[in-house]
Formats: structure tokens, sequence, C-alpha cells
């Protein structure tokens, strides 16, 4: 299956205002700002590194969303609503990730190499949530509304707060209520 489709059934499995494919083509920036990424990823992998940054900062002035070319995104996900969103250059995306608006998946200025997060297949960030530095979001966890994640979450989690702490792993309360499990 391609990833636009992926990317259109992303949008229609999670947003329930998606009424049709045209609808989701014609007005999903969050769609919008994927497709044009694939442009801009393939023209930064070949080395056309001004080219691809110009590409993608045309595409952030449209969309709202700021995607770096060298971010590695997998079909499958969605962006909903979108305005805010920063996605840095290191940073990976699995499959079946849902953002949403004023998530930045950024560094901390610390770190070289891979600077920005990884987020595994099927996580949730919520609005406004600030994952920052090298760091892993597990399979199917869930980050909070505003939440400051500066530690890697584990599969199955929910983490909230600022910074950010683990308050149920597969849907049981964590009862731990030291640093420990983050």
């Amino acid at each position: 299956m391609s990833w636009f489709k992926k990317g259109i059934e992303a949008a229609k499995k999670n947003d329930p205002a998606a009424r049709s494919t045209m609808e989701i083509v014609l007005t999903y920036p969050g769609f919008h700002a994927l497709f044009w990424h694939r442009v801009s990823h393939v023209l930064y992998r070949r080395h056309f590194y001004l080219l691809a940054k110009m590409h993608a900062q045309f595409w952030r002035f449209i969309t709202g969303v700021e995607i770096h070319p060298g971010a590695k995104i997998a079909a499958g996900v969605f962006i909903d609503h979108g305005m805010g969103v920063v996605i840095g250059e290191t940073a990976e995306i699995e499959e079946d990730v849902v953002l949403f608006h004023g998530v930045t998946l950024g560094g901390t200025g610390k770190d070289h190499g891979k600077r920005h997060p990884t987020v595994k297949k099927g996580a949730l960030i919520s609005a406004n949530a600030q994952i920052l530095g090298p760091i892993t979001i597990g399979e199917k966890a869930k980050i909070g509304a505003s939440a400051v994640v500066i530690k890697d979450i584990p599969d199955g989690a929910t983490a909230v707060g600022i910074p950010a702490k683990v308050v149920r792993i597969n849907g049981e309360k964590v009862r731990n209520t030291d640093d420990s499990n983050l």
C-alpha cells in the first residue's frame, strides 16, 4: 500500500470529522505537510540541502507545520490540525503515530549526531507536548497535552506533566512516585 493511501486511511481512522478522501486531500494541512515532506526528504537524501530546506520552508509557510527535510517519517502518520508542529532533523517517526497541533519533536541544544526523538509505532502525542532530545517514545505510548518529555517513555505507557512522568503502563496506574519509572 502506498504512503499516500496510508495517509488517507490514517486521517479517516483518527479524525471522526473526516468525511471523504477529497476533503482530506484538499483541506488537511497535516496531510499536505507530510505529502510535501516526501519531496523535501528526497532532495535532502540526494544532498540538495539548500533546495530541500527552501522547499520545506515554503510548505511550512503554507501549512503551519515545520518538518526538517532530514526527518524520517513512515507512512500512516497523522498530524491533526497541524499548526505549530515542529519536527527536527534527526527525528524518526514510525507508522500509525498521531501528532496533535503544537507538538515539538526537538533537540535540547546539548547533543550531537542524533539530537531529536524517535517515536515508535502507534504512539499518540497530544496537543502542545514537547518531546526533547535523543529519547524514545515507546510503541503505543500516550503523551498528555502540554507535557515536557526529556526521558525515554516505555511501550504502552501514559506520561503527563512537566517534566513528564509515567502515570500508567498498559492501562494500569503506576503507584511508584519516584522518577525511576522514567
